[in-house]
């Protein structure tokens, strides 16, 4: 679906991130919607490179760019010669800045910072220089443990991610006040759908329960499932805050969900539903009680008055959108 009407021919749209999960989503939204568009992707892609929880340091995968017919750039976000490159070589018209150290369980707070928070100040320098809109990638995660519906304000982050995304919004905020182009930032919601196999262990925890479902194997849940409730949110309807937000009525930070909390029991339901089985959950004690959140919403009122922003996935019509990537992925990648 097409969410913005403007014509993008001559214009010059940078993704940063764009051979991640949402980066590559909105990089084949553009190529399908607006083929006149020149967008390049920047994206440090995986090496085996990891953190110190064993994660890896980057996401980025080529898989996720087969049938691009943009420019892809490989490179990180902490070059300052490469940021220079861009800023004397290119003219972009918007920036979506996607690229971040992402992993909400990452222990380096200095890499953490100043991959999600200098480098970001850096773009934004790119963004005024060229007079491009930014569009950055913001999350729930700022919220910590606040009381639902989360409203933007009302932020307690406990972890460096969290912290290092609120520092972003912040950072954005002054740069408002300073310059005249157009700055929204989106807080994402527990995010789902295809391209996201590549995030390894910090997938969905849809495509996780769908892929253990497919091997046969009983899904496991933490007791008390039916009462751990976020507000899981499909990625188009991602897709369609991301572009709405390149014509804002007003610059800010916005929640992006769907205001409906439901739970993970919900989610192993529809899945069987959905793949035809009715294997027994298998309920397990929950280890992170007291460093867990219980439930998240998004008080999604001032997305909608300021981006014309309206969620158009239930969680039914979400799986049942995604369900044929699950099984393509454990076809492919996991089996």
């Amino acid at each position: 679906m097409r969410y913005l009407e403007d014509d993008l021919k001559d214009k010059t749209i940078l993704i940063t991130g764009g051979a991640g999960f949402i980066g590559s989503n909105l990089a084949f939204y553009f190529q399908n919607n607006h083929p006149d568009a020149k967008v390049v992707i920047l994206d440090s892609f995986r090496s085996g490179e990891t953190l110190s929880n064993g994660n890896l340091k980057s996401f980025g995968h080529f898989k996720n760019l087969i049938g691009f017919k943009g420019e892809v750039i490989s490179g990180d976000i902490n070059d300052k010669d490469l940021l220079l490159d861009l800023e004397v070589n290119y003219k972009f018209d918007y920036i979506f800045h996607e690229a971040a150290i992402s992993d909400t369980t990452a222990l380096e707070q200095d890499l953490m910072i100043k991959t999600n928070v200098n480098a970001y100040k850096d773009l934004l320098d790119l963004a005024v220089a060229h007079d491009a809109n930014m569009i950055y990638a913001s999350s729930a995660a700022t919220y910590g443990n606040a009381e639902s519906p989360q409203r933007v304000g009302r932020e307690a982050p406990q972890n460096v991610y969290g912290f290092s995304k609120l520092s972003m919004d912040y950072l954005s905020r002054e740069y408002m006040k300073e310059n005249e182009i157009s700055i929204v930032g989106l807080r994402y919601f527990n995010v789902y759908g295809t391209s996201e196999y590549f995030k390894n262990t910090t997938a969905s925890m849809i495509l996780q329960f769908g892929h253990q479902i497919l091997s046969g194997k009983n899904p496991r849940l933490f007791e008390g499932s039916d009462k751990i409730l976020r507000d899981f949110i499909y990625v188009e309807d991602i897709i369609q805050a991301n572009i709405k937000a390149m014509k804002p009525k007003k610059s800010g930070i916005y929640n992006v969900g769907t205001g409906k909390a439901r739970s993970f029991q919900d989610i192993v339901d529809i899945l069987q539903r959905e793949l035809g089985t009715s294997l027994k959950c298998e309920y397990i004690p929950n280890p992170f009680i007291g460093s867990y959140q219980f439930h998240t919403e998004a008080d999604i009122q001032t997305t909608k008055d300021a981006l014309g922003y309206e969620p158009r996935y239930e969680m039914e019509d979400g799986i049942k959108a995604y369900v044929a990537e699950i099984r393509r992925t454990y076809i492919e990648e996991v089996k």
